[in-house]
């Protein structure tokens, strides 16, 4: 199990941050087709033939994992908390959410420079860098030797996260609450509180889905503005 020292969040910081969810509270989705995206797969542009691996089935949206590449919502985003439902529907695999992203096809010519929130399985909740950094506690017991960090290949890019056992059995939901205000990150999965940065490098950007590795559902995909939020509670 992972033990590390974690600041201890107010109950005033988290209800100042739950403030906000009410009426401005929106589905990024409609659930019928992808409005308000855009597909970036490589391997589409190569061949005409290729299908998506983002569709929408009976009413949730599936990342069918390959070919790789992700979806891209069409508007940038900043001070904002993302509600995500998920679950693996067939087998445990790999997908993330990532936050503000920006230039396309910076790292192994797929991904956008962002940030990555993990959802693969046994791993919810850890950070990647791509292109841009952050800042958590317990750096170099989380990330390795301060120096081989960084935001590149061949960086060491993964933060791993603070908590085991935060995520449901194969094929039920999962909640993952993403919260970004100015350049810190929050990020909880079913309630539990599994990683917290600061200092990003970047604190606006558009957001993107993964296919990488295995199917994924997603029936929640909501954004919550944060427009009133003390940044002294972070």
């Amino acid at each position: 199990m992972k033990k590390y020292i974690f600041p201890v969040l107010t109950a005033a910081a988290l209800l100042a941050g739950m403030a906000n969810a009410n009426a401005q509270t929106r589905s990024l989705f409609n659930f019928k087709d992808l409005s308000g995206w855009h597909i970036d797969v490589p391997a589409m542009d190569k061949d005409p033939n290729v299908k998506s691996p983002f569709i929408v089935r009976d009413g949730v949206f599936v990342s069918l994992a390959n070919p790789q590449g992700h979806i891209i919502t069409d508007a940038s985003y900043e001070n904002f908390r993302l509600e995500v439902q998920y679950r693996f529907p067939a087998k445990p695999g790999n997908c993330g959410v990532l936050v503000f992203a920006s230039t396309p096809r910076v790292l192994y010519d797929m991904f956008p420079k962002s940030i990555e929130v993990q959802l693969q399985n046994q791993d919810a909740g850890d950070f990647w860098c791509i292109g841009e950094d952050i800042t958590v506690p317990d750096m170099e017991k989380r990330r390795g030797p301060k120096s081989e960090w960084g935001a590149v290949d061949g960086k060491k890019r993964r933060i791993i996260n603070l908590t085991d056992g935060s995520e449901k059995a194969l094929k039920e939901w999962n909640t993952m609450i993403v919260e970004c205000v100015g350049n810190a990150i929050k990020v909880w999965v079913n309630g539990d509180l599994v990683n917290y940065g600061t200092n990003a490098t970047a604190s606006k950007g558009q957001i993107a889905l993964q296919a990488e590795g295995s199917e994924v559902e997603f029936r929640k995909v909501d954004l919550t503005p944060i427009t009133a939020f003390s940044k002294k509670g972070h």
